[in-house]
């Protein structure tokens, strides 16, 4: 370990080598007017608050040579992995596949589906699709890790208590270590955002740390300069 940073409930320690910044679910249909997000009465620009601290972290993350990864929640085209319960949920035109202003709601392919311009994946970064809310299921991200070496994850995101929640736990059972960047994480809810950290923390760290982008930004890029 090569460095330290400040977070609750205890100092987190940092080695670039072994550690990877997995930004979930940055996609328009989340964030943007008219997708699946707004579809559901929600305030998109509640969001928004997560970009900057995002494109932070994520510079930092790409100075330090840290591996970069990005998660996409949606499904295929013929919904063959997408369960009833799911797609039942709101009312009929508001639904995932259902049309939208950015092509069907949360299907894979459509414009509405993709990444934000703001945060977009470099070439060579792993974009992960995901057919349900943490990063771990039915997915490859477990060997991908594993085949790396990476035992902590930096995670950001959105939104807090649903996509990020999810995946911190599937980690912590995996046995990764997770370090939460509040500011770089969102919700439609600010008191869920709020309790989402609290419980991250809670108990001597029961799922993971909390620390902010500035911090997180900081130790990032002074691994740059060192490596």
């Amino acid at each position: 370990m090569t460095a330290v940073i400040d977070a609750d409930p205890a100092p987190f320690a940092l080695d670039p080598a072994r550690s990877a910044l997995v930004v979930i679910d940055m996609q328009r249909d989340f964030l943007e007017p008219g997708g699946f997000g707004e579809s559901l009465g929600n305030d998109v620009s509640l969001l928004a608050s997560a970009i900057g601290p995002c494109g932070a972290v994520l510079a930092g993350a790409r100075a330090a040579g840290m591996m970069v990864i990005h998660t996409r929640e949606g499904h295929r085209a013929d919904l063959s992995d997408a369960p009833p319960a799911k797609v039942e949920r709101g009312p009929p035109g508001q639904r995932i596949g259902d049309p939208g202003p950015m092509g069907r709601i949360l299907i894979r392919g459509e414009a509405g589906h993709d990444i934000i311009d703001a945060l977009a994946p470099l070439p060579g970064e792993p974009v992960i699709d995901k057919p349900g809310k943490g990063a771990f299921y039915a997915t490859e991200l477990e060997p991908m890790l594993r085949h790396r070496g990476i035992e902590a994850l930096f995670v950001a995101g959105v939104t807090t208590e649903v996509c990020v929640h999810t995946t911190v736990r599937e980690a912590n059972d995996r046995g990764f270590r997770c370090l939460v960047i509040a500011d770089a994480c969102a919700s439609y809810f600010p008191e869920f955002h709020a309790m989402a950290l609290r419980m991250i923390s809670a108990q001597g760290g029961i799922f993971g740390w909390v620390s902010d982008s500035a911090r997180v930004a900081a130790a990032l890029h002074q691994e740059g300069k060192a490596a």
